[in-house]
C-alpha cells in the first residue's frame, strides 16, 4: 500500500489529483502540499522517521510549474538523498519528458490527468516498491521517454534492439519502429553499459543480447541485429568479439 504526497500549486488541481488517487486502492494513504518549500518540509520529516515510520512517503506526485521551486528543482534536491521517495511528475507541458528521465522519474503523466493514466502510474509505483521476494512481482522496467505527435510515451530500454546517433538526438531502434530522443549517444552509453548496450562504431550503440551474427570479411567486421547490419570500426572490433565470447561462455 502505498503512501502518497501530491504537490501543486493550483488548489482544484491539487484536490482532483487527491480526489483521483485516493480512489486507488493501492494507494493507502494521500496528502497534499501546496508548494515546493511545504512538500520539501514534509518528504524530510518523512526521511528522518524512515521507511517504516508513521510519516514516511513511499511517492511523490509532482507538479513542474510551481511558484518558487519547480518540480524539477524539488526533484533534483531529492536526487541528493540516499534514500528519496520515488517521483511521478504530473504537468500540463510535455518538454520536460528528457529532463524527467534524466532525474529518474517513474512516470510523466499529463494534465488533465485521465484515471486509466493515472492508475498506470500508480501500477509502475506499486511494482517498484513491492518486495523483492513476492511471487509473481518484477520491478518496473526502465523506460525513456519519447515524444509522439504530441504525446509522450515510455519506451523499456529492454525492448531497444540498437541506437544510432543523428547529431545531438538519438535514434532508438526497436522490433515495432524507431523513435527520435533530444539525448546524445555519449549519455546513453554511459548510462545503459550496465543494461549490456555496447559502442561499435561512432554512430552505433547495441544491445549485446540482440546481436544475430558477427561478420568479418576482408578486414571489415558488422554485425547483424535483426535485419539491420551494422559497421564496427577497428577500435571497437576487438572488444565486442570479446565481450561475444565471454556471453557464450557465460
Amino acid at each position: 500500500m502505498l503512501r502518497v504526497l501530491a504537490v501543486d500549486d493550483e488548489k482544484p488541481a491539487l484536490e482532483e489529483l487527491l480526489y483521483l488517487l485516493r480512489r486507488d486502492p493501492r494507494v493507502r494513504s494521500a496528502e497534499g502540499a501546496t508548494d515546493a518549500t511545504e512538500a520539501l518540509r514534509r518528504i524530510g520529516r518523512a526521511l528522518e522517521a524512515g521507511p517504516g515510520g508513521e510519516e514516511a512517503i513511499d511517492v511523490v506526485f509532482l507538479d513542474i510549474h510551481m511558484a518558487g521551486l519547480t518540480g524539477l528543482d524539488v526533484a533534483r534536491l531529492l536526487a541528493g538523498f540516499a534514500r528519496p521517495p520515488l517521483i511521478v511528475f504530473v504537468t500540463a507541458h510535455e518538454g520536460f519528458a528528457v529532463q524527467a528521465f534524466d532525474l529518474k522519474a517513474v512516470d510523466y503523466v499529463l494534465k488533465p490527468v485521465r484515471t486509466e493514466r493515472l492508475a498506470e502510474a500508480v501500477r509502475r509505483v506499486a511494482d517498484l516498491t513491492a518486495p523483492a521476494d513476492r511471487p509473481g512481482v518484477a520491478a518496473a522496467p526502465e523506460q525513456i521517454p519519447v515524444e509522439l505527435g504530441g504525446v509522450t510515451r515510455f519506451v523499456p530500454v529492454d525492448a531497444i534492439a540498437y541506437v544510432e546517433a543523428q547529431g545531438d538526438y538519438a535514434r532508438l531502434h526497436t522490433d515495432e519502429g524507431s523513435h527520435l530522443v533530444r539525448i546524445p549517444l555519449s549519455t546513453l552509453e554511459e548510462r545503459w553499459a550496465e543494461r549490456g548496450f555496447v559502442r561499435i562504431h561512432r554512430s552505433h550503440l547495441v544491445a549485446l543480447g540482440r546481436i544475430d551474427e558477427l561478420r568479418l570479411d576482408a578486414g571489415a567486421t558488422t554485425v547483424r541485429v535483426g535485419s539491420a547490419e551494422l559497421a564496427v570500426s577497428r577500435r571497437h572490433a576487438r572488444q565486442l568479439r570479446e565481450l561475444l565470447m565471454r556471453r557464450v561462455r557465460g
